[in-house]
């Protein structure tokens, strides 16, 4: 982005990736570097976030797909309103555990919502925002699992089968867009993997820096 705006990088990937160590890690390289850095979560960071993600992981009852959708870009609506934007607009890298990636392959490709129109509807409730660039923690579905703890979310409990159609759908969304997501191998040691992410948005700023 030019001038003094920062930008927008989010890591995504199975339950089990290693998405949420590898973000606490990269912000501690930023900091480290000096670089201005805010960390979020999706969904959470907000009051409505952390409510709505309290929902979503534990409600006991069942929640259909297009419901589930609708939280998750509530609370990305509310999250980029309340954090992101501003965190830009005031020069800032922003680091997101998760984003518009996770609803496609969640609840498009896991769960079997058309993807045109979800794709269609997370743009509008992200108010246009997409990332600067997108990381894909990419893991087999058993190794991603056996990682998991002793107490599952609601969305970690589902079969195997499910898993496996989010983590090609993690790869598909990948494929279709290639300059805007990379993926990362995540079987690997986390000082490994975090040196390929370093590789990867170092990449990404050659391609995009300002001659």
């Amino acid at each position: 982005m030019p001038g003094t705006m920062g930008r927008l990088i989010s890591l995504d990937g199975l339950d089990g990736s290693g998405k949420s160590t590898q973000c606490r890690l990269l912000v501690d390289h930023f900091k480290s570097a000096g670089i201005p850095v805010t960390a979020c979560q999706d969904p959470g960071s907000t009051d409505l976030g952390r409510s709505l993600r309290e929902i979503l992981l534990r409600h006991p009852g069942e929640i259909c797909a297009m419901s589930e959708a609708a939280m998750f870009m509530a609370a990305r609506a509310q999250m980029i309103h309340e954090i992101i934007y501003p965190a830009i607009l005031n020069g800032k890298t922003v680091v997101c555990d998760r984003f518009m990636l996770a609803t496609m392959a969640y609840q498009g490709h896991g769960s079997g919502l058309e993807l045109s129109g979800l794709r269609t509807a997370i743009r509008f409730a992200a108010s246009g925002l997409k990332p600067d660039l997108a990381i894909v923690l990419d893991l087999p579905v058993e190794k991603a699992r056996a990682r998991l703890g002793s107490n599952p979310d609601r969305l970690e409990r589902r079969p195997e089968d499910f898993h496996r159609r989010v983590r090609a759908g993690f790869l598909a969304e990948a494929e279709m867009d290639q300059e805007g997501v990379a993926v990362v191998n995540a079987d690997n040691p986390e000082n490994l993997i975090l040196a390929e992410i370093l590789r990867t948005i170092k990449r990404w700023e050659d391609c995009h820096a300002v001659g």
